[in-house]
């Protein structure tokens, strides 16, 4: 019998945990793990007590025709990476990894190429979290240093790499 890889063990968790997001563009699943032990788990879904999307039956940026990676001020969702930062202590964030996953909502079908967006990007490097394993297909998935996104500063460049 062959194990399941610990990163795919994790990233299956993420996966299953973007199952439970409520945006109708894209559901995103997160968790932090720190020596083996998962932290903490978050999806992306509208502040507690207030309506989701899926709830309210639209989105509001897709009304405004709002292009992906664009006005997310303009998005009622907490992010999946937000909300697992936001339920661990900075103890339990300091050099651990997040595992993140993206599925439609549609097919509920992996969307490789995905990525944080630029202002869960700050949030990760500010947690401390070392690393972020982004799933792209079943098996396949990128390693992505966050010290990378410090020297890499997207936010004088302007490209933000959604």
């Amino acid at each position: 019998m062959e194990r399941v890889t610990k990163d795919n063990y994790y990233l299956d968790i993420a996966q299953t945990v973007a199952e439970r997001g409520t945006c109708l563009r894209r559901l995103f699943g997160a968790i932090i793990v720190k020596n083996d032990t998962i932290v903490s788990t978050g999806y992306a879904g509208a502040p507690r007590g207030r309506k989701n999307c899926c709830d309210l039956k639209f989105c509001y940026r897709e009304k405004l025709n709002i292009p992906r990676g664009e006005r997310y001020e303009l998005c009622r969702s907490v992010h999946a990476e937000a909300n697992a930062i936001i339920a661990a202590s900075r103890e339990q964030t300091l050099g651990a990894t997040l595992y993140l996953a993206c599925i439609s909502p549609d097919t509920h079908e992996l969307l490789p190429g995905t990525t944080c967006c630029s202002m869960c990007k700050r949030l990760v490097i500010n947690a401390g979290i070392e690393k972020v394993v982004v799933r792209d297909t079943k098996d396949e998935y990128r390693t992505i240093l966050v010290s990378e996104w410090i020297e890499d500063d997207d936010s004088l460049s302007g490209t933000f790499g959604y």
